[in-house]
């Protein structure tokens, strides 16, 4: 399959794709070419890839970029420039990969690549490879250098910190062609978290919606950010996976109730557009601690949950809801996998909502 980059396609490439094609350009410059396309094998298609600009340096070395275009996806790699310097060698048939400013390097065990090495992913290493070597002069080698003039700024907005990549962004991709958040790529970028946690011996585990579980955690618990995995709204699949690791002893789920609370309802994609009974699920659990009609009303036509908690306050029976919510999770979760769950559910403030869960839990607090 050949497949053309343009901006604003509802997919886009990768990092790697992006290094490759700026790898492929700089050695083309080195030969006295001044591309302008240049078309790349990745792992599933032939890529069609624009260059932004091509800098001879000396009569064996050269540099290039490659803008990454946009696509229809928040990703905060769009539209950054990443810059390919290749330099030709007498050690043929080898190309060496290494890189400067903006690619973060890897502190932590747990990840595709060993503690010290830049983070540039196994796919990406070997695209770039493979696709350097097709123009190789015969008995050369290259050393393949990639910049990211933007990475160290965009770090912070990314997972890296949380998995030990510091000093700037990784350069990723398992196909070269990057899709929304939704998919494969994004969920697979989640599930590191488990492996890095793991690999540095913590086996209890947090598990949170975002950021705001996060803040919390690390206001309330005496926890370390490795022992802290984030699954946005992919309860089910960040479950699934963490079930597949045998060394997990057990899952506390921490967070909002705004987000928690639907997987009393059997809810594991949290996702606001996939589903939201947020209200519903609310006015059941009033109902069930003996709420009556009116505040079942006032319940059902709140709009946010810490509105609900308001009327659950005004009625005493915020605790009761709450214990009964945190029952059912642990429930439903343990009746769907085989692990040892706790909930620990929380106000914005962090005020928990189910206090006799509070020393249920493997973690101590501050």
């Amino acid at each position: 399959m050949e497949l053309h980059v343009n901006s604003n396609e509802k997919s886009g490439i990768t990092t790697g794709s992006v290094s490759t094609a700026a790898s492929v350009a700089a050695l083309l410059t080195i030969l006295g070419e001044t591309p302008e396309v240049v078309t790349i094998e990745a792992p599933n298609s032939e890529l069609i890839v624009e260059i932004k600009e091509t800098k001879p340096i000396n009569q064996n070395k050269a540099s290039a970029s490659v803008i990454k275009p946009t696509y229809n996806d928040p990703d905060v790699t769009r539209g950054i420039q990443i810059i390919s310097e290749v330099t030709l060698t007498d050690n043929e048939g080898v190309v060496e990969i290494t890189a400067g400013e903006g690619v973060g390097k890897v502190t932590k065990p747990g990840l595709q690549i060993p503690v010290g090495e830049f983070a540039i992913n196994p796919v990406p290493r070997r695209m770039i490879s493979e696709n350097v070597k097709k123009y190789l002069p015969d008995g050369k080698g290259a050393i393949v250098k990639i910049i990211i003039p933007e990475g160290k700024k965009l770090a912070p907005k990314t997972m890296n910190s949380r998995l030990g990549i510091v000093d700037g962004i990784s350069v990723l991709g398992t196909t070269g062609i990057a899709r929304p958040m939704s998919s494969k790529a994004y969920t697979d970028s989640l599930r590191v978290q488990i492996d890095v946690a793991i690999a540095n011996g913590y086996y209890d585990l947090l598990f949170v919606p975002g950021n705001i579980g996060t803040r919390i955690a690390k206001e309330k618990l005496v926890i370390e950010d490795d022992e802290i995995i984030e699954m946005s709204n992919f309860v089910g699949f960040m479950l699934e996976e963490a079930e597949k690791v045998e060394k997990v002893n057990s899952i506390t789920l921490f967070g909002h109730a705004g987000k928690l609370i639907k997987i009393a309802a059997g809810i594991f994609n949290t996702k606001q557009s996939v589903a939201d009974a947020r209200r519903e699920i609310m006015t059941c659990y009033a109902g069930l601690v003996g709420a009556d009609t009116e505040t079942l009303k006032d319940i059902f036509e709140c709009i946010t949950t810490e509105d609900v908690i308001k009327i659950l306050d005004k009625e005493n029976i915020t605790t009761e809801v709450f214990e009964l919510i945190s029952d059912k999770i642990i429930e439903l979760c343990e009746l769907k996998f085989n692990i040892k769950f706790n909930v620990i559910i929380v106000k914005m403030d962090g005020e928990v909502l189910n206090p006799s869960k509070i020393n249920t839990i493997p973690f101590k607090w501050k």
